[in-house]
C-alpha cells in the first residue's frame, strides 16, 4: 500500500528539511521544488528512494522530482502539509538561468486543469454545433468552455505574483487591466489599445513589474502607511506601465509568435516537425518543456489552437515504439518487462517520464530511437501543414490518445484527428523499428543477461 506521507517525508528529508524548501508545485507528474541551499540536497539518495522515478535540476534551486501520474498530487499534498507544520523561516534565492524558465513555468502548470475541462467542452460544443444537435444547450456550453479563457490574464496574474513573492491578488489586479474595455479609449505609440492586447504574455510582464514595485515599497516604509501606500503605488505605477509600454510590446511579441508559429508550418513544415517531434524527449527529460505552455497559451488565445502541440506530442509515440520494440527484444527481462507494462498505458495517454525514466533512459539507445520515432511523426503532421491542412489543439495538458477530444484545425475536427492519428502511427511504427535494430549494442541475447543483471543487482 502506499504511504505518501512517508515518501513526502524522506524526500523532505533528502532536501535539507522543510527550511531548506521555499516553494511547493506540481505538475501532471513531477513535484517542483525550490530550494535554499542546493548543497543540502542529496540528490543520488532522491533518486534512489522507492517511488521516485527521476530528478532533474540536481546541484540548482529548482528540483523536479519525478513521481508519475496518480501519485504526485497526494505526496504533494503531503509535503505541503509537514511544510507547514515547520516554523522555520526560509529565504528564496533568486532563480538564474533554466531556473527562472521552471519558474515561469509555475505560473502556467496550475491552470492546466482548467484549460484542460474547458478545452473539452470547447471541442464537445463544437461539435454540437456542427452536427446542429442541443441548440438550446450550446450557447451555454460556450459560455461555459470560454468564461475561462476570457479571464486567463487575471488567473496568470495571479499565479506570478504568488510565485515571484507578491500580493497574489495585487499581481491579479494589475493584469486585470489588460482585458478592461476602457483601454481602447488609451492611445499608446500613436495606436490605441484593444482590451486583451498582449494577452498572457502582457499579464505576465505586467505582474511581474508590480511584485517588483510592491517589494520596493514595503522595503521603504512603515507599517502604518505601508498597508494604505503600498498597494496604491503598485497598482498605479505597474497599471501606468502595463498601458503605456507592455501591453504593446507584448501585443508585438504576441503578434509575432503567432505569424512566426504559422510560417514555420507553412513554410518547413515536414523540417520543423521532424525536428520539434525530435528534441522533444531530451526537454521533458531536463524538465524545460513546461517552459512553453505561455506559447501555447498565446496561439490558444490568437487562433482558438496552438499547432505546435500536436507535434510535440509525436515525442510520445516515438517512445511508446520503442518501448514496444524494448519489450520485444528482451523477452528474457520479466523486470524491464514489468516495467513496460505497467508505464505504457501512461504513454498511449501522452505521460512520458515513466518510459524515459524507467525504459530507454536507462538503456540509453533506445532513447535515442525513440526521440528518432517523434521525428518521424512530427514530419508527417507537419507534411500536411505545409499542404494547408493545419492541426491545433484547443487546450493544453494531454497527448497522445488524450488529445483527440481537445483537436481542432482550419479544416474541421476529423480532418484534424485523422492525420494526428496518422502521425502517432507514424511514430510508433518508427520507434519499433529504429529501437529493435539500433537500440541495443551487441545481439539481444547478451543484451538481455546484461539487463536481467542489472536489475537484480539495484532491485
Amino acid at each position: 500500500m502506499r504511504n505518501d506521507s512517508a515518501l513526502a517525508s524522506a524526500i523532505l528529508s533528502l532536501t535539507g528539511g522543510p527550511e531548506n524548501v521555499t516553494a511547493v508545485t506540481h505538475c501532471l507528474t513531477r513535484l517542483r521544488l525550490t530550494v535554499s541551499d542546493p548543497d543540502a540536497v542529496d540528490g543520488d539518495a532522491l533518486g534512489a528512494l522507492p517511488g521516485v522515478l527521476g530528478v532533474i535540476g540536481k546541484g540548482g534551486t529548482a528540483l523536479q522530482v519525478v513521481l508519475g501520474p496518480g501519485v504526485v498530487e497526494g505526496v504533494t499534498a503531503e509535503v505541503e502539509k509537514q511544510k507547514r507544520a515547520s516554523t522555520t523561516p526560509s529565504t528564496p534565492r533568486k532563480p538564474t538561468g533554466p531556473a527562472a524558465l521552471r519558474r515561469v513555468a509555475n505560473v502556467f502548470v496550475p491552470l492546466i486543469p482548467a484549460l484542460i475541462g474547458c478545452g473539452v467542452l470547447a471541442g464537445l460544443n463544437g461539435l454540437l454545433v456542427n452536427a446542429g444537435w442541443l441548440p438550446g444547450l450550446t450557447p451555454a456550453l460556450a459560455a461555459i468552455a470560454s468564461g475561462f479563457m476570457a479571464l486567463i490574464a487575471v488567473f496568470v496574474g495571479y499565479q506570478a505574483a504568488k510565485e515571484f513573492g507578491g500580493t497574489p491578488i495585487l499581481g491579479g489586479a494589475v493584469a486585470a487591466v489588460v482585458l478592461h474595455p476602457g483601454v481602447e479609449k488609451v492611445t499608446a505609440f500613436g495606436v490605441h489599445l484593444s482590451p486583451g492586447q498582449g494577452g498572457v504574455l502582457g499579464a505576465l510582464a505586467a505582474a511581474l513589474l508590480a511584485t517588483r514595485v510592491e517589494k520596493w515599497c514595503r522595503g521603504r516604509l512603515p507599517g502604518a502607511l505601508d498597508v494604505l501606500v503600498t498597494p496604491t503605488v503598485t497598482v498605479l505605477v505597474a497599471g501606468l506601465a502595463t498601458l503605456y509600454g507592455l501591453m504593446y510590446a507584448a501585443g508585438v511579441v504576441a503578434t509575432a509568435i503567432g505569424t512566426g508559429a504559422n510560417w514555420l508550418l507553412t513554410t518547413t513544415g515536414t523540417f520543423a516537425g521532424l525536428l520539434l517531434g525530435g528534441l522533444f524527449l531530451p526537454l521533458v527529460m531536463l524538465g524545460l518543456h513546461q517552459a512553453l505552455i505561455p506559447i501555447h497559451t498565446t496561439l490558444i488565445e490568437q487562433q482558438g489552437y496552438t499547432v505546435l502541440l500536436p507535434l510535440l506530442a509525436m515525442a510520445g509515440a516515438g517512445q511508446v515504439g520503442g518501448a514496444l520494440a524494448v519489450y520485444v527484444r528482451l523477452r528474457h527481462d520479466t523486470g524491464m518487462r514489468t516495467t513496460i507494462r505497467s508505464a505504457l498505458p501512461a504513454g498511449l495517454l501522452g505521460v512520458g517520464e515513466p518510459l524515459i525514466y524507467g525504459v530507454s533512459l536507462p538503456l540509453g539507445r533506445p532513447f535515442a530511437t525513440a526521440c528518432a520515432g517523434g521525428a518521424a511523426g512530427g514530419a508527417f503532421v507537419g507534411f500536411f501543414a505545409m499542404l494547408g491542412t493545419k492541426v491545433g489543439a484547443t487546450a493544453i495538458g494531454p497527448s497522445g490518445w488524450a488529445l483527440f477530444p481537445l483537436l481542432t484545425g482550419n479544416r474541421g475536427p476529423g480532418v484534424a484527428a485523422a492525420i494526428y492519428g496518422g502521425g502517432l502511427l507514424t511514430g510508433y511504427a518508427v520507434g519499433f523499428a529504429a529501437t529493435y535494430a539500433f537500440g541495443f549494442r551487441r545481439g539481444a541475447g547478451v543484451e538481455e543477461g546484461r539487463v536481467e543483471t542489472r536489475a537484480r543487482e539495484t532491485a
